[in-house]
C-alpha cells in the first residue's frame, strides 16, 4: 500500500511540474505578443521570428550542455529516461524522503520545467534590443547565453555549487525561490550589455538632449501579451515549489498562486497611479510594466508573505518600474519595451525583500548572490557581444533600420495592406 501511495505521488508530483512548465512556456507567447506590440509595425515580423527561434535555440542549446553544467549529468540529456531500476529507485527515494519529505518526479519533467526558464530569461533580451540589432547575431548570442552564461550562473544558485570554486552563496544565506534574480535580473544584465553596444535607435534622442517617444504599433496585442505573461507565471512560481503530492506543499502552491496574482495587481495599481501623478494621464505602457514589475518583485519569494503584503510589495515594484524607465531613458539607454527596468531593477527589488518575509534567507547573501549573478552575466555577456560585433556586426544599416528590420532581415511584412 505504501508503494501504491509514493507511486501516485510520483505521477501528481511530475504531472504538476510538466503542466507548471506547459504554462511558463506559454509565457513565450507573451513576450511575443508584448513585444510586437510595443514596436513599430516595420519590425513585426522580424521580432515573431526572433522570439520563436529563441526559444528553439534555448532548447537546443540546454538540451546539449546547457542543462549538465547547470545540474550535472551527461550532455544531449544522456540517460535521462532512466533504465530498468527506474521504479525502484523512485521508490527507495520516496521511502527515504517520506511522504511530507523532498518531492521525488521525473527527471525528463525537471527538465522540461527548467528549459522554459532559460527560454525566457532569453526573451528578456530581445525586447531590449528590438529595432536596430541583426537577427542573426541575435541567435549566435542566443546559442552562448542558453548554452553557457546563464547554465553556469544556475548552477552556483539553484544548482548548489560554488562560484569558480571561491564561495557558495547558499552558504552565505542567498535565497531566490523562482528566479528574480537568477532568470529575470540575468536577462537584463544582458540586454544592458547588448544595449551599450547597440546604442540608440535612430530618431530616439535629439542633438540637445530631448527624449522622442517612438509609440508601438499595436497596444491591443502588448495589453494580450501582458495578461499571458500574468497567467503563465502561475507556472513559474507555482512550479517553483516542486511539490504538491501532501497537504503542506499543496498549500504553499495556493499560496504562490495568490501572492503572484495580489503582487501583479498591486504593481498595475502602483504604476497606474505613479504615471498619473507625473504624466497627467492614465499611460497603457506603464500599466503593463507595472503589472510585470509585481510578478518579478514577487518571483524571488511568493511563498511567505502574506496577501498584504504581496500587493505592497507589487505596488512598489509598480512605482519603480515608472521611475527607473523614466531614469534610463534620462541617461540615453533605450529600450523599446522597458525589459531592462522590469527585470533587472525590479528584480534586484525582488531580491532584497526576501529577508523580509524569509528568516532563512540574508541581506548579506542577497546582496552577495545579486552582484555574482549581475557581474557574471553582464561581463559575459558584454565580451559575446563585443566578439560577434567584431566578426559580424550586432547593428542593422541605417538605411534598414529606417526601411524596418521586416524586409532587411525577413524579407516581409506584418501589414502588407496597411503600407503604401
Amino acid at each position: 500500500m505504501q508503494n501504491q501511495i509514493f507511486e501516485l505521488q510520483y505521477a501528481l508530483d511530475t504531472f504538476y511540474f510538466l503542466m507548471c512548465g506547459a504554462l511558463v512556456m506559454w509565457m513565450a507567447a507573451g513576450f511575443t505578443m508584448l513585444e510586437a506590440g510595443l514596436v513599430r509595425s516595420k519590425n513585426t515580423v522580424e521580432i515573431l521570428t526572433k522570439n520563436i527561434a529563441l526559444f528553439a535555440t534555448a532548447c537546443t542549446m540546454y538540451m546539449i550542455c546547457g542543462y549538465a553544467i547547470m545540474y550535472g549529468g551527461n550532455l544531449f540529456l544522456s540517460g535521462i529516461a532512466g533504465n530498468e531500476t527506474l521504479v525502484a529507485d523512485a521508490l527507495a527515494a520516496s521511502a527515504e524522503n517520506g511522504f511530507d519529505g523532498d518531492s521525488v518526479y521525473s527527471a525528463a519533467s525537471d527538465f522540461f520545467f527548467q528549459v522554459v526558464f532559460v527560454a525566457t530569461c532569453m526573451s528578456i533580451v530581445s525586447g531590449a534590443v528590438a529595432e536596430r540589432m541583426k537577427l542573426w547575431s541575435f541567435l549566435l548570442f542566443a546559442v552562448v547565453m542558453t548554452g553557457v552564461i546563464y547554465p553556469l550562473e544556475g548552477s552556483w544558485t539553484w544548482g548548489g555549487n560554488d562560484v569558480f570554486g571561491m564561495f557558495n552563496l547558499g552558504d552565505m544565506g542567498f535565497s531566490d525561490f523562482a528566479g528574480s534574480g537568477i532568470v529575470h535580473m540575468a536577462g537584463a544584465a544582458a540586454a544592458l550589455a547588448g544595449v551599450l553596444l547597440l546604442g540608440a535607435r535612430k530618431g530616439k534622442y535629439g542633438p540637445n538632449g530631448e527624449i522622442r517617444a517612438i509609440p508601438g504599433a499595436n497596444l491591443p496585442l502588448a495589453a494580450l501579451g501582458t495578461l499571458i505573461l500574468w497567467m503563465g507565471w502561475f507556472g513559474f512560481n507555482g512550479g517553483s515549489v516542486l511539490k504538491l503530492g501532501d497537504i503542506a506543499s499543496a498549500n504553499s502552491v495556493a499560496m504562490v498562486f495568490l501572492n503572484t496574482n495580489a503582487a501583479a495587481a498591486g504593481g498595475a495599481i502602483g504604476a497606474l497611479i505613479i504615471a498619473r501623478i507625473i504624466f497627467g494621464k492614465a499611460d497603457l505602457t506603464m500599466l503593463l510594466n507595472g503589472a510585470l514589475a509585481g510578478l518579478v518583485a514577487i518571483t524571488a519569494e511568493p511563498s511567505t508573505p502574506s496577501a498584504l503584503q504581496a500587493t505592497l510589495f507589487g505596488l512598489i515594484a509598480g512605482v519603480i518600474v515608472v521611475l527607473s524607465i523614466l531614469a534610463l531613458d534620462k541617461i540615453k539607454i533605450d529600450d523599446p519595451v522597458g525589459a531592462i527596468s522590469v527585470h533587472g531593477v525590479v528584480g534586484l527589488f525582488g531580491l532584497l525583500i526576501v529577508p523580509i518575509t524569509n528568516p532563512a534567507a540574508s541581506f548579506v547573501g542577497q546582496i552577495a548572490g545579486a552582484a555574482t549573478i549581475f557581474t557574471w552575466v553582464f561581463i559575459a555577456s558584454l565580451i559575446t557581444w563585443a566578439v560577434i560585433k567584431l566578426v559580424i556586426g550586432l547593428r542593422i544599416s541605417e538605411e534598414d533600420e529606417y526601411e524596418g528590420a521586416d524586409i532587411a532581415e525577413c524579407g516581409m511584412e506584418a501589414y502588407p495592406e496597411f503600407v503604401r
